[in-house]
């Protein structure tokens, strides 16, 4: 690869033993993907739960603190796996809860900033158009992507946490012009009407395309989804297809016409009404039984949590109903009324965390919970593999499973 002078004084040690680590482990990922140099990021989003990292990462993460290693440019975080105050009752360990205090204090040393969020485009600093970040997170990146035009590949920890350090990453993938055009076509017959329903559409797509190099352009959709809307569709996508973006005609801001993505020469293909039944069927419900309903992945928006609340209000559960958010709209929903409406029907709030990234196979084991309800099509994919069965529903018939204790 092409460094710059600062690049190899980076390499050569002269600032310290983290940043060499940080522009080395670059240096290799650049070669990997034949990049011919870096680009320069304003800000990165490191996804590291210490249900991944273990001991290990929080040995190498105190290292750097001890060697005084800091970022160098704004640097924040993806949800945590465990919420410090309350894991107890969810089954959780005082081991699990140590390891995420030794991290958080790590990372605070050397200048991270813990966001704990996987909305941060919806809470903090959201990019523009052209901006070039390094983000971790799949439901960021696809929403950086698409719905802000920013620029990021898909940032594995360590590589997100090299960017911060060095305020650069290898210029690949989604940074380049060529690799944003679009590479897919599909049209919808049908519009989706609520976030369950974006959601579907989303991971039916993911599911076509299958392919990280894919760039989906959907045609059809008559009117701009609000963002909690995008964000269930984008999260989906990523999940079920390992999709980084999406261009939507006339709505996201690199696709103002079929032609300005490339879209217009490649065969068009339609999402049908069976193509959503047939993927709504993979998740039939269970009879009557009903273990716990979770509303997670992606953390839920101030306004989700009204709707949550609003849905609540005055009623008790019969299940446990989990909603997880970001500290920064907690805050917020605490101040309102929300978290108040949820927690007095029964219902449990986590700040900071996502249920799929907290120890999810340990918490249904120790809780006894195998059928699952949620209205994220996400999370119902990642769920399968931890030991539930899970099933999907709206927002509205979640929370109705919880009060009935019945999975309708």
């Amino acid at each position: 690869m092409r460094l710059t002078d600062h690049e190899k004084a980076m390499l050569a040690g002269e600032f310290g033993p983290g940043i060499r680590w940080a522009i080395d482990h670059q240096i290799k990922i650049g070669n990997f993907f034949d990049a011919i140099d870096m680009v320069p990021v304003s800000q990165a989003h490191m996804m590291a739960d210490a249900e991944s990292f273990g001991d290990a990462g929080v040995l190498f993460m105190e290292a750097m603190a001890e060697d005084r290693t800091e970022v160098a440019i704004p640097m924040i975080t993806d949800p945590r796996g465990v919420d410090l105050s309350h894991y107890h009752p969810l089954g959780q360990t005082e081991e699990m809860a140590s390891l995420e205090r030794r991290f958080i204090s790590a990372c605070q040393t050397i200048g991270i900033m813990m966001t704990n969020t996987c909305i941060n485009y919806q809470t903090i600093m959201p990019p523009v158009l052209g901006d070039h970040v390094a983000y971790g997170d799949t439901g960021v990146v696809i929403y950086a992507n698409s719905v802000c035009g920013a620029r990021s590949n898909f940032e594995g920890g360590p590589s997100a946490l090299a960017a911060g350090l060095t305020g650069r990453t290898p210029r690949y993938g989604l940074h380049l012009d060529e690799y944003r055009q679009a590479t897919r076509r599909y049209r919808i017959s049908s519009q989706p009407q609520e976030l369950t329903e974006w959601g579907v559409l989303g991971a039916v797509i993911g599911q076509k395309s299958g392919s990280y190099w894919e760039v989906p352009v959907i045609e059809g959709i008559d009117s701009s989804p609000t963002s909690d809307e995008i964000k269930h569709f984008g999260a989906a996508m990523a999940s079920y297809g390992s999709t980084p973006l999406f261009h939507i005609v006339s709505i996201t801001p690199e696709a103002p016409t079929i032609e300005s993505v490339n879209g217009s020469c490649l065969p068009l293909e339609i999402i049908t009404k069976d193509d959503i039944e047939a993927f709504r069927a993979s998740f039939p419900g269970f009879g009557d039984q009903l273990d716990v309903v979770v509303l997670a992945a992606p953390q839920l928006s101030l306004v989700e949590m009204r709707q949550v609340a609003t849905h609540c209000a005055g009623r008790q559960v019969k299940k446990p109903l989990i909603v997880c958010t970001s500290p920064q709209v907690y805050g917020d929903a605490t101040r309102m009324g929300f978290v108040e409406m949820i927690e007095d029907a029964g219902g449990t709030v986590l700040q900071g965390t996502c249920f799929y990234n907290q120890y999810a196979r340990e918490i249904g084991e120790v809780n006894g919970w195998v059928n699952l309800l949620s209205n994220s099509a996400k999370i119902v994919n990642i769920l399968g593999g931890y030991g539930y069965r899970p099933s999907l529903a709206s927002m509205e018939n979640c929370i109705e499973a919880a009060i009935t204790g019945k999975m309708a």
